[in-house]
C-alpha cells in the first residue's frame, strides 16, 4: 500500500530532518546553549553565576550541578506569584507536574509556551520513523487510551499539571493538522474527558466500533494499556449492550464526551455479537488481536520497569511486537527510537540535540554495581559533583553508562534528570541509549543499594520458578522494612495462578531473589547478619489496582502513572498489608564469597 503524496512529502521531510540534526549533532547542541544563554544570562539565577557572561567555558565551570531540592525554592516562588525573571526570562506558562512514583515526591518543573512545539515536533516524527519498518499505516487507525488529569490552580495562577495533560489540552493537540498516520479511534472529547472512568469507557467503546479499522493499539505505559484491559474484562458485557442497542450507558454524563460518543455510536446488533462472543470465552489469551484483528502492533513503553509487564502483554496480545517510541520526561523531551521494532530489550533511543543542552555524568561500575568509591548513592563525590567530569553529547563513549543532566530553554540549568543511560552506539554524530534505571530508586537497609534495574532482575529470575505452576506475576513492589531487628526487604506480589502454590516454591522464589542481588547485599546478609531474610507478601487480586486508584487520588496521572517500585508512604503500605494472603521467607542465605569463587558463605536459616 503506497502513502498518497501528501503524507509521503510529510514523512521526507521528518526523516531529512531527523539526518539533518543527527548529523550536525555537535553544532546544533552549541547553538542551543548559545540560544538559552543569551536569553536568561540576566536572570536572577544564571546571574548569580555568570555576571553577564554567554561563553560555554564560563558556563561550565560557574554553574553547578543541581537536583530538585537544590532550585525547588525558585520554583515555589514563581508558583507563588513571583513574576520577576527568577529563572527564565520568558514568563512561565505553566508548570509540570512530575508523576511522583518512581521514587521521591512530586516535583514541579517549569514550562514556557514554545516547548509545546517542541514537544509537537517530536510527535511528529515518530509515525514517519515507523512507516519505514511497515507500510500501510496511513490506511488505518490507532486506538490509543489517552487520559488527563485534573489541574492544579497554584496561588500564582499558573496550571500545575502532567506533561501530558498539558500536551492534550493545548492548541497544538486539539487543533493539529489532519494526519492520515495519526487517526486516533479515540474523539479528543473522549481524551479530555475528566472523569477518568467515563473516559476509559467510552474510549474503549468507540475502540471496538471501529475495531476493523484499528492497525496499532496501545497507552502511554505497559501498566495503563494493562489496566484498560481490566477494565474492559469488567464492563465488556456493558459495552456490548450499548452496540447492541445503539444506546449510550446513561452514566456517562460529561455533555462533551456523551455527544462525541453517539455520533459514533448506532445499533449493529452482529457486532456486538461477535465481541461478546471472544470476551465470554474462559481464556483471554490473545484478547487483542482477537478483538482487533488488523493490530501489527502495541505501542507502549516497557523499558525500564515497565519490562516486567512483557509477558502480560505478550499473553494478552499473542505476542504481537512492542513498540517504544520516544524516552520522554517532566523536565524534557529527549529523543526517539529509530528503530522501533526491535526487542523491548534492545530498545535504544537517539536524543535528538535540539531538544535541550545535555550533558552526562559518567557513573563507574564496578562488578555491575554503582562504584561507591568514586561516588556516594546521590552520585557525588564527597557531598559535590565534579563538574569537569561532565562529558557533552557528542563525546560520550560507547559501553559506558552516564546519569542524564538537562539545561533547557524553560529554566532549567544543569539539572539531573536522575536517569542512569548506557551508551550503545550512534546515529551519525548523536549517540544512542539505553534507558537502564532511576538512580534515585532503591532498598536499602545497611550498605547495600538495591536499584530498580537490579530488583527487576532478580524478580525477573524468580518468576522462572513460577511457570511450571501455570502462575504468572501480575505485578509487584517492595519496601524496606527497617521496622524488624535486622531490617529486611518485602515484596509484595500480585500472582494469576489457577491453583494454591506450595510454599516451598515461594520460598525458593525468596532464595532465588536474594541469589540474584548483587556481593553488598550478599554480604549483608550472609556474612555481615545485618539484613533478615526476605520476605514476599501475597496480596489479593486487583490489589495494585487499588493501589493505582489511591495514587491517582493523591494527584499521579493516568498516562504517567507508574507502579511504584519501592514503597515508602506509609498510607500505601497500610493498603498493601490489608490485602495480604499469606506470607513468605527465604529459607537459606545466599552466597557470598568475597575472595575465592570456589567457596561459598554458609549460615543456618533463621
Amino acid at each position: 500500500m503506497e502513502m498518497n503524496n501528501c503524507t509521503h512529502e510529510k514523512s521526507e521531510a521528518a526523516l531529512q530532518l531527523i539526518e539533518s540534526l543527527t548529523k550536525r549533532a555537535d553544532e546544533v547542541q552549541k547553538d542551543v546553549l548559545m540560544e538559552i544563554l543569551r536569553r536568561n544570562t540576566e536572570t536572577e539565577y544564571l546571574g548569580k553565576f555568570l555576571h553577564g557572561r554567554v561563553d560555554k567555558v564560563s558556563f561550565k565551570l560557574k554553574v553547578p550541578v543541581v537536583n530538585y531540592e537544590d532550585i525547588k525554592p525558585y520554583i515555589q516562588r514563581i508558583a507563588n506569584g513571583d513574576s520577576s525573571p527568577i529563572i527564565s526570562a520568558q514568563p512561565i506558562s505553566e508548570l509540570l507536574t512530575s508523576s511522583g512514583t518512581s521514587g521521591g515526591q512530586p516535583k514541579i518543573m517549569p514550562s514556557i509556551p514554545e516547548e509545546l512545539d517542541r514537544k509537537t515536533l517530536l510527535y511528529n516524527l515518530l509515525m514517519p520513523i515507523m512507516s519505514q519498518y511497515i507500510s500501510g499505516l496511513d490506511k488505518g487507525k490507532g486506538m490509543y487510551l489517552l487520559f488527563i488529569k485534573a489541574e492544579i490552580t497554584t496561588p500564582s495562577g499558573l496550571k500545575a499539571r502532567p506533561v501530558l495533560t498539558s500536551y492534550y489540552k493545548s492548541s497544538n493537540f486539539r487543533n493539529r493538522p489532519y494526519d492520515k498516520f495519526n487517526v486516533n479511534t479515540s474523539p479528543d472529547e473522549t481524551i479530555l474527558c475528566p472523569d477518568s472512568r467515563q473516559s476509559m469507557f467510552c474510549q474503549l467503546l468507540c475502540g471496538l466500533i471501529q475495531k476493523d479499522e484499528v492497525l496499532r493499539v496501545g497507552a502511554v505505559f505497559a501498566s495503563a494499556f494493562l489496566r484498560a484491559i481490566k477494565f474492559l474484562e469488567e464492563y465488556w458485557a456493558e459495552l456490548c449492550d450499548n452496540i447492541r442497542s445503539g444506546h449510550l450507558s446513561e452514566w456517562i454524563d460529561d455533555p462533551p464526551c456523551r455527544k462525541s460518543v453517539m455520533r459514533l455510536l448506532t445499533a449493529n446488533p452482529r457486532l456486538a455479537d461477535s465481541i461478546a462472543e471472544e470476551c465470554r470465552k474462559q481464556s483471554w489469551q490473545g484478547i487483542i488481536t482477537r478483538l482487533w484483528t488488523k493490530t501489527i502492533y502495541i505501542d507502549v513503553i516497557v523499558t525500564g520497569s515497565m519490562a516486567q509487564y512483557i509477558p502480560t502483554l505478550d499473553y494478552y496480545s499473542g505476542g504481537l511486537p512492542l513498540v517504544c517510541t520516544m524516552y520522554a520526561s517532566s523536565e524534557c523531551y529527549f529523543g526517539v527510537n529509530l528503530k522501533p521494532l526491535s526487542k523491548p530489550s534492545e530498545v535504544s533511543y537517539t536524543l535528538l540535540p535540539n531538544m535541550a543542552y545535555f550533558e552526562f555524568l559518567p557513573v563507574h561500575k564496578q562488578n555491575g554495581t554503582d562504584d561507591l568509591d568514586l561516588h556516594d548513592s546521590n552520585g557525588t563525590e564527597n557531598g559535590k559533583i565534579r563538574e569537569d567530569e561532565l562529558v557533552d553529547l557528542v563525546d560520550v563513549k560507547v559501553g559506558h553508562f552516564y546519569e542524564l543532566v538537562v539545561t533547557t530553554y524553560s529554566g532549567l540549568y544543569r539539572y539531573r534528570v536522575g536517569d542512569i543511560l548506557f551508551v550503545t552506539g550512534f546515529y551519525n554524530k548523536a549517540p544512542q541509549f539505553q534507558f537502564v534505571y532511576r538512580r534515585n530508586v532503591v532498598l536499602s537497609i545497611d550498605t547495600d543499594k538495591t536499584n530498580e534495574e537490579d530488583l527487576l532482575k532478580a524478580v525477573t529470575n524468580a518468576k522462572k520458578l513460577l511457570e511450571q505452576y501455570d502462575s504468572l506475576l501480575s505485578e509487584y513492589t517492595s519496601y524496606a522494612d527497617t521496622s524488624t531487628i535486622p531490617g529486611h526487604y518485602v515484596l509484595y506480589w500480585e500472582l494469576i495462578t489457577r491453583e494454591p502454590m506450595e510454599a516451598s516454591v515461594l520460598e525458593n522464589c525468596c532464595s532465588v531473589i536474594e541469589e540474584s542481588l548483587d556481593s553488598v547485599y550478599r554480604r549483608c546478609r550472609s556474612k555481615d547478619k545485618s539484613i533478615g531474610p526476605l520476605e514476599i507478601r501475597l496480596v489479593e487480586l486487583g490489589t495494585f489496582d487499588l493501589l493505582m486508584d489511591y495514587c491517582l487520588s493523591q494527584g499521579s496521572s493516568v498516562n504517567q502513572y507508574k507502579t511504584p517500585r519501592c514503597i515508602k508512604s506509609q498510607q500505601t503500605l497500610n493498603l498493601l498489608n490489608s490485602r495480604v494472603t499469606a506470607t513468605y521467607w527465604s529459607q537459606r542465605c545466599p552466597s557470598w564469597t568475597p575472595y575465592r569463587p570456589d567457596l561459598k558463605a554458609r549460615c543456618q536459616p533463621n
